[in-house]
């Protein structure tokens, strides 16, 4: 994990303040203890904070091109770097490093804005061209590596965290009501907003560019998933093909993505996803794959004998801590101090715990984090699926005497336990599958957020960021909603 902020001032001619830059690269040296660099001129600045994981003596950034004409910072990491410098290489561009962030500043030259379409990689890149006085800003496919940017008084911030925005004392601190509401329906506030007004995040898959002299930036897209042409009927395919495919895919994913000049582990819950993934990691590496688990002392969470199973049968070198409740009372201030804003999901607390305790033996470690939204892993999906036979019951049934009954059912403290679930179910099944979602999601509903805003901030009130998001896919099936 690495941090990146810079400044591009709205006047042509006019360069940024080293000081603030200074201070807005100071926030994000949690992210990128290993290093620090900032480059200022012409109109921009940009800088950011390293954690070393490719060419650790000599992949300093900002890079540049060989005339430094185009200079870069990134967060994250390209996996297909080495193939995309070889075609560079026999383009003509030289290299003065061996990093994968110097393959961004040579693509950008050849390729423009295209560059993007062919990285493998998860990142957030800021790029200043200074014979165009351009910057480009661009977010990964799904948006892994996080990027915020704001118009704040004569200048564009942008930066990892929304603590690098504020360390300029022109960004106004105030809430945004949009925000709120949306973290209220979802836990989080969603893509684009953020909780302070005027702060917003880039989308994934889509790029920023902006000029000295432009009242506003571009925003476009480079890519979306395309589920709608799944929609189409396939042709069959044989099982026993499909699962080989599919093994293939994972087994070079996984080979790709452990490219480092650093010890790799992995994050192992002892789940399909994560198991997968050590697996994968232990053909490549036998005996030598170092697992990293959380247990809990309540049994209801507590996962962590699968886990020791796994790496029993796949012999990885694992590692196990206890979450034991006395521990959140420094976890928690610590964690929502880095999360910047409000985010509902408890899980954060174990993962924080998790990469601290991973962080003492390893400094990169994969995990199982995606798979149930490519392979429709989540409860929530199998409810969308029962949805539609609960909505062929009569009325009477599925609108009054079920509710009814599933309200009388005495409440348990497990964790998801059937009282929670079957009051969740009912009371959203016979809904659109947008508005089901938000209200499964979600810790209130529609009418409980609007019960809970203040009516002066003017929200409105049927706005919803989930419509507005299938707005954008062509997707008719209501599983391919949900994933989408």
């Amino acid at each position: 994990m690495c941090g990146i902020c810079g400044v591009v001032m709205r006047e042509p001619g006019r360069a940024p303040d080293s000081g603030r830059v200074a201070s807005m690269c100071r926030t994000l040296v949690h992210r990128g203890p290993d290093d620090d660099g900032t480059r200022i001129g012409d109109e921009a600045a940009l800088a950011m904070r390293r954690l070393s994981i490719i060419d650790l003596e000599a992949g300093h950034q900002p890079i540049h091109n060989e005339d430094s004409t185009v200079w870069t910072v990134q967060n994250g990491e390209i996996y297909n770097y080495r193939e995309l410098r070889r075609e560079l290489e026999a383009a003509r561009h030289r290299f003065y490093t061996h990093s994968d962030t110097e393959v961004l500043v040579h693509a950008y030259e050849e390729w423009g804005d295209d560059f993007l379409t062919r990285l493998n990689g998860m990142f957030a890149i800021a790029i200043w061209d200074r014979r165009r006085r351009r910057l480009l800003l661009a977010r990964d496919r799904v948006g892994i590596k996080p990027l915020h940017w704001a118009l704040a008084a004569d200048r564009l911030l942008f930066g990892s965290e929304i603590k690098a925005l504020t360390a300029d004392p022109a960004l106004p601190r105030e809430v945004d009501a949009i925000a709120l509401r949306e973290y209220l329906s979802h836990e989080y506030v969603p893509t684009p907003h953020s909780i302070l007004r005027g702060v917003n995040k880039l989308p994934p898959g889509h790029l920023l560019t902006f000029s000295p002299g432009d009242i506003e930036p571009r925003i476009d897209s480079y890519w979306d998933v395309d589920l709608a042409a799944g929609e189409a009927a396939p042709e069959p395919r044989d099982l026993d093909a499909a699962a080989a495919d599919l093994l293939s895919e994972l087994r070079a994913a996984v080979r790709r993505e452990m490219v480092s000049d650093v010890p790799v582990g992995v994050f192992l819950s002892g789940g399909i996803d994560s198991s997968a993934v050590a697996a994968m990691m232990s053909e490549v590496a036998p005996g030598q794959v170092q697992s990293f688990a959380i247990g809990f002392s309540d049994a209801s969470f507590d996962e962590s004998r699968w886990a020791r199973r796994v790496a029993e049968h796949l012999g990885t070198q694992h590692h196990e801590e206890i979450l034991e409740p006395s521990m959140l009372y420094d976890l928690v201030p610590l964690v929502t101090e880095l999360l910047d804003e409000p985010m509902a999901d408890a899980s954060i607390v174990p993962t924080y715990l998790l990469c601290r305790f991973t962080r003492q033996h390893v400094k990169v470690a994969l995990g199982g984090d995606g798979g149930d939204e490519l392979f429709a892993g989540y409860p929530t999906l199998l409810a969308h699926r029962l949805a539609g036979y609960y909505q062929r019951l009569p009325r009477a049934l599925g609108a009054g005497l079920v509710p009814a009954v599933v309200d009388r059912l005495p409440v348990a403290m497990g964790n998801l336990s059937f009282d929670y679930r079957a009051k969740r179910f009912v009371h959203g099944a016979r809904r659109p599958v947008g508005d089901r979602h938000r209200r499964w999601m979600g810790s209130f509903t529609p009418e409980g957020v609007q019960a809970l805003i203040n009516p002066e901030l003017e929200v409105d009130a049927d706005r919803d960021a989930v419509t507005e998001h299938l707005a954008q896919s062509a997707v008719r099936d209501p599983l391919h909603q949900v994933l989408y």
